[in-house]
């Protein structure tokens, strides 16, 4: 599948931009806070303390917000650089505050992990890196220089020689940790929202496919009329003009090509319509038009309908609903992209499920990935010798989180294993997806007579 290349989320890093309002207003917080430390530290605590440098550090914030406030709107979106500038003018305004006050003895010091956690979130990994590099040479040096924070008694305050290493050791792992913390969850969910987007744009796109057959059908009943009168019109004027051999034979061409029209859109009339009314067709129907444009890329298609239950002759009649077509048609195009030679499509069914079996004889998943497979972004699928040879292959994993999306939506549990493949005559290896519905989520009507009688067949494409 195309999405499987997801080449429309080219643009995500400019999804990623922050507006210039929301540092702004975490830095209002974080001046405010600051105001009210210094305020309870003084007033409350008699602490000795540079009121005025730090006055002039807390200022320069305050000008700096309203520089951003009134020279640029609140909505403008910050790039890379900019955003990377502002965190950073945060983290020293911080470290000049923690140096006026006592440096790592200042309980204050663990907000140096703020503007890591922010750019880990939406800055690109090299701004990440920067920007937590400049919060540990930081920590690092107000561990060793700082000014001393006094009692009114002239008593430091001051941490003993092995707290404070613990301390610094502490924030030195926080760093880290929250940063690569915040980055790991923020690509995952950057990565989940981006294949839900390609799972709506695949839905959607199904979707207008189905909606299209009626619209050919309405097309070809309005152009019935036209056609049938020019082909009327047509042939009473070649009546009267036999005489004149030259104009005849050019009605008689009007006349035989508004006869092909006609023809071309009673075939297309009778396809849209069997598209727009087919809404519940049988199980066998459904898996031969997720499989039919995947028959003819040079490996064997089998697909067996078979059943579990003492009444066979009763095949059961699903919802032909888009994500069920493009879910299996995933599931049978991935499963034709690993094979060797064959796949094998098994269905089956008893009173309370419906299974579908998509099995292939190729390599199968590595062990290393079997769990995670569903998820997106999955990376590769061959290993060792098969890797080897079709070295240019790395899959995204974005066609089977698509499948499985839109599977589960329908009601179905998909589960993946590696095994032997019955009908292809192996005693081991290959991949098997296997899909199973609750019969009453996808079977609208398998008491009401539908469905075709037959016994149980084999159906092969090559």
């Amino acid at each position: 599948m195309a999405m499987s290349d997801p080449a429309f989320l080219q643009d995500r890093t400019r999804s990623n931009w922050v507006r210039l309002r929301t540092l702004v207003i975490l830095r209002w917080i974080a001046i405010l806070g600051q105001i009210a430390a210094l305020v309870v530290a003084v007033r409350f605590f008699d602490l000795v303390i540079e009121v005025g440098f730090i006055s002039i550090v807390i200022g320069a914030s305050i000008l700096a917000n309203l520089f951003s406030t009134f020279l640029a709107p609140g909505n403008q979106k910050l790039s890379d650089r900019d955003a990377t500038l502002m965190l950073l003018f945060d983290l020293l305004q911080l470290g000049m505050l923690l140096l006026l006050t006592g440096g790592l003895n200042n309980p204050f010091a663990l907000l140096a992990l703020v503007p890591v956690t922010i750019a880990a979130t939406f800055l690109p990994l090299r701004y990440t890196v920067l920007i937590a590099s400049v919060a540990i040479l930081m920590l690092s040096l107000l561990s060793q220089f700082h000014y001393p924070v006094l009692t009114t008694a002239g008593t430091e305050l001051r941490l003993p020689g092995l707290f404070l290493f613990g301390f610094w050791v502490s924030l030195l792992i926080g760093v880290l940790f929250l940063g690569v913390y915040a980055r790991q969850v923020t690509s995952e969910m950057h990565s989940m929202g981006d294949a839900l987007l390609a799972t709506q744009m695949a839905l959607a796109r199904e979707q207008k496919l189905t909606d299209l057959g009626g619209v050919v059908a309405a097309t070809a009943h309005e152009l019935g009329t036209p056609l049938a009168t020019i082909k009327l019109v047509s042939s009473e004027l070649l009546d009267e003009v036999q005489d004149n051999p030259e104009l005849a034979e050019d009605l008689a061409l009007i006349r035989s090509q508004a006869d092909r029209c006609r023809d071309i859109l009673r075939s297309m009339g009778r396809a849209g319509k069997d598209d727009l009314h087919m809404r519940r067709v049988p199980l066998e129907g459904v898996i031969n038009e997720a499989a039919e444009p995947h028959m003819n890329r040079g490996k064997t298609i089998i697909i067996r309908v078979s059943d579990e239950t003492d009444h066979p002759q009763r095949q059961p009649v699903i919802w032909r609903r888009p994500e069920i077509i493009h879910g299996l048609r995933n599931l049978v195009q991935n499963a034709v992209d690993f094979a060797e030679s064959a796949v094998e499509v098994e269905t089956s069914w008893d009173a309370d499920t419906i299974s579908i079996r998509i099995s292939d004889d190729g390599p199968g998943y590595p062990t290393s990935v079997i769990g995670r497979i569903g998820d997106p972004f999955v990376r590769r699928r061959r290993s060792g010798e098969d890797a080897e040879r079709r070295p240019g292959y790395e899959g995204m994993g974005l066609g089977l989180f698509i499948a499985k999306t839109l599977l589960e939506r329908s009601g179905a549990e998909l589960s993946f294993s590696n095994g032997g493949a019955r009908a292809l005559g192996r005693a081991g290896g290959g991949a098997i997806v296997l899909v199973r519905w609750p019969r009453d989520s996808v079977d609208p009507g398998r008491d009401d007579g539908h469905g075709p009688l037959g016994d149980n067949k084999q159906i092969e494409f090559s």
